[in-house]
């Protein structure tokens, strides 16, 4: 007898590293250990061989064997890549999309939900400081890539028939930009890799280094307090951010698990400076006992109870970071308070609500949404709308 159960493609944007988008992704492939991997490039190293016992099939761009440090001059394809994927002879396509893993294009009669970690943010929300950042004589053609991606990026989210986002700051751009509705799951954190520890003298970040993520901002704060500070995480603005630090400030790199879990729980806080769409580190260094120093923007306000676990500064600048580490004593806070909350974003919650949602919407069947027709070109494609 034929079997009952559904077949099912797992979509990533791409899988080159090991970030927070991807550690979501793992949970996912671990609750669909039959389904198949999608992607546009793979690295096993970069991946650190989470994937290597799963099929995992990629788009015609593999063949340049782009890695993390290498992939972002190829963006224009990334959608084109997407759409060629075949995904024929799937019943249920789960993307997990911070850019153009939703614009796959699944049989007419598969159900296609997607997890978005947030809507690509170069085109979007980082529109302006991106071409801020470019010569003035490249601005003009790169403004008009980000216009045909809008409009690309809008088409394809029609397409869509279910719309999940990790967290409310996400939902309301889903809902602002590609004018969908999504229910809100909380990414997963393996909260079990972290207990509290001896607290020692240094803050820590943890993340990846890169423009977005406003690093400077604690680099400089430091710098001014004389205090110690770890930053942990490497990226493309590692090296600038190096250039300003003083001697309090010390770079640890791209770490194992086991380092990060001993840095943040003997850490007196972690420190979050960019505006993050959710932020897992904020919750991971609850998990070991630590509180959170952060901007009072996005999904950091979901996870950190102020008071409790943590306090808010309202500006993005050293000056406004400085002060609230000045004035926050993170001893005060219990570490049992900064743990009980962080269990909020288990593992298991994740997966009873991601099960939940996708048998829902296996139940209810493909919405009538948008052409799902192989289109002739990718970005080319854009034309109705521009945001």
């Amino acid at each position: 007898m034929p079997s009952s159960e559904p077949r099912v493609a797992l979509v990533h944007d791409f899988l080159l590293d090991l970030r927070g988008a991807e550690r979501v992704f793992l949970v996912l492939c671990e609750l669909f250990p039959d389904a198949d991997i999608f992607t546009a490039v793979y690295d096993p190293e970069g991946t650190e061989g989470r994937f290597e016992h799963r099929r995992v099939h990629t788009s015609f761009l593999q063949r340049l064997r782009p890695n993390s440090t290498s992939f972002r001059p190829l963006l224009p394809l990334y959608p084109y890549a997407m759409e060629a994927l075949d995904l024929r002879g799937y019943d249920l396509v789960l993307s997990s999309s911070s850019a153009w893993a939703h614009g796959v294009l699944p049989s007419p009669d598969a159900v296609h939900v997607c997890y978005c970690h947030n809507p690509f943010r170069y085109a979007w929300n980082e529109r302006d400081a991106t071409l801020a950042g470019q010569h003035a004589l490249l601005r003009p053609a790169l403004g008009l890539v980000l216009a045909r991606w809008r409009q690309w990026d809008w088409i394809a989210a029609q397409r869509v028939d279910r719309y999940i986002a990790n967290s409310e700051t996400t939902r309301r751009r889903v809902a602002r930009y590609f004018t969908r509705e999504a229910e809100v799951v909380y990414p997963p954190v393996e909260v079990e890799r972290f207990a509290p520890g001896l607290v020692g003298e240094h803050y820590a970040v943890l993340s990846e280094l890169m423009a977005h993520k406003r690093i400077e901002l604690a680099v400089r704060a430091f710098n001014e307090l004389g205090r110690p500070l770890v930053v942990i995480g490497d990226g493309p603005d590692a090296k600038r951010l190096q250039r300003l630090a003083g001697p309090t400030i010390r770079f640890a790199g791209r770490v194992s698990d086991a380092e990060v879990a001993r840095l943040l729980a003997t850490s007196r806080a972690l420190v979050v400076t960019a505006t993050e769409e959710f932020g897992i580190a904020a919750v991971e260094a609850q998990a070991a006992g630590r509180p959170v120093v952060a901007l009072d923007e996005g999904g950091v306000t979901e996870s950190v109870r102020e008071g409790r676990t943590g306090v808010f500064y309202d500006e993005a600048t050293p000056e406004a970071l400085a002060a609230a580490v000045t004035a926050f004593d993170p001893l005060s806070v219990d570490p049992a308070d900064c743990v009980a909350n962080a269990h909020r974003f288990s593992v298991d919650a994740f997966a009873r609500e991601i099960r939940a949602i996708v048998d829902q919407a296996l139940a209810a069947g493909p919405s009538p949404r948008g052409d799902r027709r192989r289109p002739a070109r990718g970005l080319a494609l854009a034309g109705r709308r521009a945001a």
